[in-house]
């Protein structure tokens, strides 16, 4: 995405989720054509003219310093993630460098994922490419075995296959994590073509994604709770965690664990000999994600 067009979607999209008596504002006495705050407001709030705001905006603003930065995003009540955000589209000097090598996973770490026999995990790098997996995240997700690499992208596979898309009970708020972190790392890495190539695809082919990607959400993986319905294991709540590689900021462990005791752990064990036995046992047919629970 070009940096200027994200920069004002960005910045628009966060003056929309505040109103004037949210921030202590008398509302103007015309007529408001938009919500949220005017640009004059939050220039206002953030201490600068409204031209000098209305240039940051527009991506124009190569050199604004810091203590302005850090006045808009006060102003905004921007997160953690999206204060990052900022930075990086206002400075992509700073942080913009073409893509390195393909991703490697340090057997060490691997060992670790491979240990976790009753957690589905999977180490997930950079536009959500998924690098590697265990056992039982293959039986709760997809066969990435089968995959050729570039169908291994849990964007690509949510937003473009149904079947996997219909795994998350609640597909907004998944495809919401999913464009807050592809928003995230597009302003990290402006120059990476694959990342454009990425987005120009699910745009052009995603209608859920066409309706999340402008609400511009920014955020990192993080801890949060799915709800999965699993064709096998029917449904599953599972809370995820996310462990940053402490060799490599641009991979995260992540981790789908259910409460002791609850039908959703039983699920999870129930997966884990399945895998078991499709592993012992080539023949078995693999059940398709999304498709229906075998009683």
């Amino acid at each position: 995405m070009d940096r200027h067009t994200a920069m004002a979607e960005f910045l628009r999209s966060r003056r929309a989720r505040l109103r004037p008596e949210d921030v202590g504002l008398q509302p103007l006495a015309t007529r408001r054509r938009v919500p949220g705050l005017r640009r004059e407001e939050l220039a206002q709030l953030a201490g600068v003219s409204v031209d000098y705001y209305i240039r940051l905006e527009q991506g124009r603003g190569f050199h604004v310093s810091d203590a302005v930065l850090d006045a808009v995003a006060n102003a905004l009540r921007l997160a953690d993630d999206e204060r990052a955000h900022l930075r990086n589209l206002a400075r992509p000097s700073r942080t913009a460098r073409l893509p390195g090598p393909p991703q490697q996973v340090r057997p060490a770490l691997r060992q670790l994922m491979n240990a976790m026999t009753e957690v589905p995990a999977f180490v997930v790098g950079r536009r959500t490419d998924v690098l590697a997996w265990n056992p039982l995240g293959l039986a709760l997700i997809a066969d990435f075995r089968a995959m050729p690499p570039r169908q291994r992208n849990f964007a690509r596979l949510f937003f473009l296959d149904e079947h996997i898309g219909a795994l998350f009970r609640d597909q907004r708020h998944k495809a919401r994590d999913i464009a807050a972190f592809l928003h995230l790392d597009a302003g990290r890495h402006p120059r990476d073509p694959l990342l454009a190539e990425l987005i120009d695809e699910l745009t052009l082919h995603s209608s859920l994604f066409r309706q999340v990607w402008p609400e511009h959400p920014v955020g990192d993986k993080r801890h949060t709770v799915y709800e999965v319905r699993h064709p096998l294991a029917g449904p599953l709540h599972l809370a995820q965690e996310a462990l940053r590689a402490s060799d490599d900021p641009d991979q995260t462990l992540i981790t789908y664990t259910a409460a002791p005791g609850s039908s959703s752990e039983a699920g999870l064990r129930i997966l884990a000999s399945w895998q078991t036995h499709a592993s012992s046992d080539h023949s078995s047919p693999r059940p398709r994600p999304g498709s229906p629970t075998t009683t």
